[in-house]
């Protein structure tokens, strides 16, 4: 008998006779049955407990695994742990399909009834019978997909193949008879509910589900898409096709390591800075085309100065200086606004461990420009004249490449001051560069070690590049508008002093002023 119990599993501890169970790994169960051989086991509380002490071991092979050992103990209560390597059933299913196969159902059936509904409400005025697919056909597409998807993954993937393939070409041959179709869109979304019905099946359900509430989002705004397509013209799609191959046949494509000279480019970085402000570019360009003559001067100044604050600047001053009424001196002071905003926003995105001394500098200034600009915009008089718009298609390859070109070569001046001169050949060195582009020089920072600066320190040069930004506002607005300007001057001047302010107290604080 003790031949037959030497090979039981290591992992398994037999307790004296007054344990009830086996210490094991593995799921709990419960055993029945008594029968097989006594073995009277050591007791460790002496000869007396030593002759009560008394237990059956078996052997139960649970589906070829290691044998799993059984102890029952003198008291009705009897249990043992089963070897850790037995699945159950539900187990071995949920395993094959990637989920719970009810989960995975409801996801097919969900997408389908989404579509379902949308098309249903949409078709709703053809002739009873003359739909091809309404909600319970379209529930019926999701189901079958999901259930096709989940008999290949049990039985074989011809299952799937057939059964897809048939719904597949049932779709199409409906479609093929609908003499009253209008377009091809109830065809389109029927296959593409039969594909997520697959999806989910496939054991991806969250995604199947995600992707449907998207495709009837995109159906049941049919309306307020052909109207924002029919407000574009040849420029803005050029600009959108522009974006597209600056968003999404580049970027994911890039290294994204040091490399170049002293280690100072980071391709991936360079080009995501790109699609980040050519992307304020693109959105403010659109939007502006779409309510800019509904909006006027506010649109134009909230989204032309997502990317060029300067530019509205310098227009709003040109049409101050002509005379023209409005509110422009509110404009300007909203266009800088949304300028620290941006700059948080990329600082975030590039540098996130600069943005809390940062906000503590620019987000007060940002504060100020918001209020001062609304008070102005409000107490201003309508504006007359020309509603035209200040800003351009800002989606050029051109001017993208030589922002890629600053930003490389003030990479690789931030790298070797860092080398030459440390903390303050870093600092020096992006304020030169934030002069020029208060863009280019976050970029550079985000290119540089962490070490290679203190935070506060690069927050410090970076609002002295923003104080030149406004500083060159400032001067453009008195040069062209002139007297009529004085407005707008004090209101670029009120969040000025205020940026200056936080800058000082940071020197300050620093140790440095």
């Amino acid at each position: 008998m003790q031949s037959r119990h030497a090979s039981a599993p290591s992992g398994l501890r037999l307790g004296d006779a007054g344990d009830r169970h086996v210490q094991n790994d593995g799921p709990q169960s419960i055993a029945a049955g008594h029968d097989g051989p006594r073995t009277k086991l050591p007791g460790r509380d002496g000869p007396a407990r030593k002759t009560r002490q008394a237990a059956r071991l078996r052997h139960l092979w649970a589906d070829g695994s290691t044998p799993a050992l059984i102890w029952i103990s003198p008291a009705p209560r009897l249990a043992f742990r089963r070897d850790a390597a037995y699945e159950s059933a539900d187990d071995k299913r949920r395993k094959m399909t990637g989920g719970d196969p009810a989960l995975l159902m409801g996801a097919a059936f969900a997408c389908g009834l989404m579509v379902g509904i949308e098309r249903g409400w949409r078709l709703r005025g053809l002739r009873a019978g003359t739909r091809v697919a309404g909600i319970r056909t379209f529930v019926l597409l999701g189901t079958g997909g999901g259930v096709s998807a989940v008999l290949g993954t049990l039985l074989s993937p011809a299952v799937t193949v057939l059964l897809a393939g048939a719904l597949a070409l049932l779709v199409v041959v409906g479609f093929i008879r609908d003499e009253e179709r209008r377009d091809a869109t109830s065809f389109v979304a029927a296959i593409v509910v039969l594909a997520l019905g697959l999806l989910a099946g496939a054991g991806q359900p969250a995604l199947a589900v995600a992707l449907g509430a998207i495709v009837t989002f995109v159906l049941a705004m049919r309306t307020e898409i052909h109207r924002f397509v029919g407000k574009l013209n040849q420029i803005d799609v050029h600009a959108f096709a522009r974006y597209a191959v600056i968003a999404a046949a580049v970027l994911p494509f890039l290294p994204d390591r040091q490399m170049g000279p002293l280690g100072a480019w980071n391709p991936f970085q360079l080009w995501l800075v790109i699609v980040l402000v050519t992307g304020f570019s693109f959105a403010g360009y659109v939007a502006n085309r779409t309510v800019g003559a509904r909006w006027g001067v506010l649109a134009t100044a909230i989204i032309g100065g997502a990317y060029s604050s300067t530019a509205v600047t310098t227009s709003f001053a040109q049409r101050l200086g002509s005379g023209e009424q409005g509110p422009f001196s509110g404009g300007i002071a909203l266009a800088s606004a949304v300028m620290y905003l941006r700059v948080i926003v990329l600082v975030a995105v590039l540098s996130p461990s600069t943005l809390p001394p940062m906000l503590a500098i620019v987000g007060p200034a940002s504060l100020v420009a918001f209020a001062v600009g609304v008070m102005a915009w409000l107490r201003s008089p309508h504006a007359t004249g020309r509603q035209e718009t200040a800003t351009r298609n800002p989606v050029a390859l051109l001017p993208a490449f030589g922002f890629v070109a600053i930003v490389a070569a003030a990479a690789v001046f931030a790298r070797w001051a860092q080398a030459e001169f440390g903390e303050s050949g870093i600092a020096t060195s992006l304020f030169l560069t934030g002069s020029f582009d208060v863009d280019a020089a976050i970029v550079t920072l985000a290119g540089l070690p962490e070490e290679a600066i203190a935070r506060d320190l690069a927050a410090l040069a970076l609002g002295g590049t923003v104080v030149a930004n406004m500083a060159l506002k400032i001067i453009i607005t008195a040069l062209y508008a002139r007297r009529e300007g004085l407005t707008a001057v004090a209101l670029l001047a009120a969040s000025t002093m205020v940026l200056i302010a936080a800058l000082g107290w940071t020197g300050h604080r620093m140790g440095l002023l």
